[in-house]
């Protein structure tokens, strides 16, 4: 990411822009025009005061500090989740219903931005668990006024970018309290570490899957899936299925059968550099 806080904030709010673009464009049939600009904005233009706002908080696996906030008054996620629901054909829109329809935007979206900034950062990074919660008034947050734009009604959303995750090279405050250890001893705690990290990462357990393809459908059409429904993935049947360790694409191989279950034979490790580019 650039180094820049500014720049990198910037570059955020673009991309989380485009992400909700596509996601509202997959859900409703119709793409919005997202926009952005640095700067909360007034109570009047979110037709809400601080205490009426539905706000999300998503952490990012980079660093606890990074951090990304979301929030919008009733007259806007209302209504967007509405329109998502209305497109799928679903009559029955309480209110928990229509709140739940506006968080999963969110929260695809948010999921999405973490696989932009794992390639930009070249390190894994994925959404942690998220909860409805706003900034802190001491949060060190770059904010961003979003609208969105289905033709004449217009959405806003307010968006805050923790310090860290649009700098990630800062040192957090808690680190930098932290180093007052002596020289000495700080060298003596490395060299131990370097001597018992692969002892301690051998026991560790990861989840492994394997997938067969993948497949983009409206919602309006997952919604009609019923038993004996037939999903069509992106993967022909001689092409080589995909191991998955914690997310990430390691291997690809092919399907066998060891002992009446399937298994894999691995027939190829993928670079690190393509495992950046295949995190789910």
């Amino acid at each position: 990411m650039p180094e820049n806080p500014r720049e990198a904030s910037t570059w955020l709010a673009e991309e989380l822009a485009r992400q909700l673009t596509r996601v509202l464009e997959s859900m409703t049939g119709e793409a919005p025009d997202v926009t952005y600009a640095p700067g909360e904005p007034s109570a009047e233009g979110i037709e809400a005061g601080p205490e009426q706002m539905l706000w999300w908080e998503q952490p990012f696996s980079l660093d606890p500090h990074a951090l990304v906030w979301v929030g919008a008054a009733a007259p806007s996620w209302e209504e967007i989740g509405r329109r998502v629901l209305q497109s799928a054909g679903v009559e029955d829109q309480g209110q928990e219903s229509i709140r739940g329809t506006y968080l999963e935007i969110v929260n695809q979206a948010l999921s999405a931005l973490a696989s932009t900034v794992s390639n930009r950062v070249r390190k894994e990074v994925s959404c942690l668990e998220g909860r409805q919660a706003p900034p802190a008034p001491s949060a060190d947050a770059a904010t961003y006024s979003f609208e969105i734009h289905f033709g004449e009604p217009v959405f806003p959303v307010v968006v805050a970018f923790s310090a860290f995750l649009a700098n990630p090279s800062a040192t957090p405050p808690q680190t930098a309290q932290k180093q007052v250890a002596a020289p000495a001893a700080a060298a003596a705690l490395a060299e131990a570490q370097a001597t018992n990290s692969i002892d301690l990462l051998l026991d560790v357990e990861l989840p492994v899957s394997v997938s067969f393809g993948r497949a983009q459908l409206p919602l309006k059409d997952i919604i009609k899936l019923t038993t004996g429904s037939i999903v069509e993935l992106n993967r022909a049947l001689t092409e080589p299925v995909e191991v998955i360790v914690n997310n990430c694409v390691i291997a690809r191989g092919e399907v066998v059968v060891v002992q009446g279950n399937y298994g894999i034979r691995i027939k190829q490790v993928i670079s690190r550099r393509e495992r950046l580019r295949t995190l789910y």
